[in-house]
């Protein structure tokens, strides 16, 4: 049946056929139920109905959480979310090669700013998400960098008390200069200080937050294993790895990869999963690792469990396979008592 849909989505204009998406799943969300405990599994001190969640970038503005949650998701991450409303980068920004099975992207963060997005959270939170809620946060485009810490304390405080974890984005490549801050002093200085005011701030509320910062299949080994070092170090839960790539895999459609932005999808799967097992190896056990990028059936995802990943993330998969692939991960996945870190 999907395939008759996805036939009449992909007719439209990606970021058009997104946004019809992303409002049918907040209408399926209104209904009642929820997402099956398919196989419980405890990680970064949350409980999860299942290790398959919703990478961030699909609900932006976390408008369609509880519908996700009814596709059977075991957590579902949204954002990413900036302090100041921002409209992101001009259109087409979004492209779409059914032939790859994969999306560029060179959005900018478009986001209804925290403010906003903190109430939304508020609201479901008094209704119940159905499952626990991530958000992933990042900078103004207009904040210069020596600035940037203050961006994200100020989305810190805005969903602290909404959010089941909090995501440090410093990664996207559609921001200029963004990717700055994963190098090893930089990312230091943010990331000692988010969990700084994290602390301040699960003091104030008796609850504890997990934090994890997000990083870039881009980096090399050295850049990986020196961020991985300080995440570590500051105290962070776990790690997320990866975002989108700037490379371009042989074999694309020559159109479709000569779009500038951020490549997921099946062809980033090799370079995710080659990310995933060398994180893995630099944080060592006691972290949670949440693998993401290209995962598309239960073999590339038990491919990313091999690597060292704990949990695991979509959201092109999604796109061109279907809400059945959900399910299909969590049974794939569930029965897999290999737990690398502490998920």
């Amino acid at each position: 049946m999907y395939r008759i849909l996805r036939r009449l989505l992909f007719a439209l204009p990606p970021e058009l056929a997104h946004g019809l998406a992303l409002r049918t799943m907040q209408a399926w969300g209104a209904l009642a139920g929820g997402a099956r405990a398919d196989s419980p599994i405890r990680a970064m001190g949350l409980s999860l109905a299942n290790r398959i969640g919703l990478a961030a970038g699909l609900d932006k503005d976390a408008i369609a959480v509880r519908g996700f949650a009814r596709l059977g998701f075991g957590f579902v991450e949204v954002g990413t979310v900036t302090p100041r409303p921002q409209p992101g980068n001009p259109r087409p920004r979004l492209f779409r090669s059914a032939a790859d099975a994969a999306l560029i992207n060179r959005m900018g963060f478009n986001s209804a700013g925290s403010a906003v997005v903190g109430r939304r959270l508020e609201r479901l939170r008094r209704r119940g998400p159905g499952v626990p809620v991530g958000v992933n946060i990042g900078k103004n485009r207009d904040t210069p960098l020596p600035r940037a810490v203050d961006d994200y304390l100020l989305c810190l405080r805005a969903v602290h008390p909404h959010a089941d974890y909090v995501v440090v984005n410093v990664s996207s490549p559609n921001t200029p200069g963004l990717r700055g801050l994963q190098d090893a002093p930089a990312a230091a200085v943010l990331l000692e200080a988010v969990a700084r005011e994290r602390e301040a701030l699960d003091a104030a509320s008796r609850r504890r937050l997990p934090l994890a910062v997000k990083v870039a299949p881009d980096l090399d080994a050295t850049g990986l294993r020196e961020l991985a070092a300080v995440a570590r170090g500051a105290g962070l839960e776990a790690v997320v790895a990866t975002n989108t790539t700037l490379t371009r895999p042989p074999g694309l459609a020559s159109d479709f990869a000569r779009q500038a932005g951020g490549l997921s999808g099946a062809p980033l799967n090799p370079r995710a999963v080659e990310v995933v097992r060398a994180v893995r190896d630099a944080l060592g056990p006691g972290m949670t690792l949440i693998g993401v990028g290209g995962i598309h059936d239960v073999a590339t995802a038990r491919a990313m469990l091999d690597a060292g990943a704990d949990l695991l993330q979509v959201y092109t998969g999604l796109i061109f396979e279907g809400p059945g692939l959900v399910g299909e991960l969590a049974r794939g996945t569930g029965t897999l008592d290999h737990r690398p870190g502490t998920g």
